[in-house]
């Protein structure tokens, strides 16, 4: 916890119950073995929050303590990679974005607007990419 002028803040990777119980459903079930089941899964939520440090702090996967308790770095890329995967981070932002569009808390003021992505208005003229080279190249996308 940050201890700045007397208020407790949670730290930024901290999940609380409310937004937990918002991510939780999103994740992938991942049923144990009944046959050599092998090592019990480290918990979703401590895993999560062992990414977002990850995120928040810049540290490298490997260097990631253990005694913060959210599993090792390669079990939070493993999960963070099976999560990519399985889809979990659109659908969070998109349920995210619902919540706050809904309770109004959205605000705009600082967004801007990346204008290759904004199509051109009825008439208006494509601009030519300029050649680098002596002949065009096929499409490398």
């Amino acid at each position: 916890m940050n201890r700045g002028c007397g208020v407790a803040r949670p730290e930024p990777w901290e999940v609380d119950d409310e937004l937990w119980a918002v991510i939780e459903p999103l994740l992938p079930k991942v049923e144990r073995r009944t046959r050599h089941p092998g090592r019990k899964r480290h918990p979703d939520r401590l895993v999560f929050q062992g990414i977002l440090f990850v995120l928040h702090t810049g540290i490298s996967w490997e260097h990631l303590p253990q005694e913060l308790g959210f599993g090792s770095g390669m079990t939070c890329w493993r999960r963070l990679a099976e999560w990519s995967e399985a889809g979990v981070w659109p659908r969070l932002h998109e349920v995210l974005l619902a919540k706050l569009r809904s309770a109004n808390a959205l605000g705009f003021s600082r967004a801007a607007v990346d204008g290759s992505h904004i199509r051109a208005l009825r008439g208006a003229r494509r601009a030519e990419a300029l050649l680098t080279g002596a002949e065009p190249v096929a499409n490398t996308i």
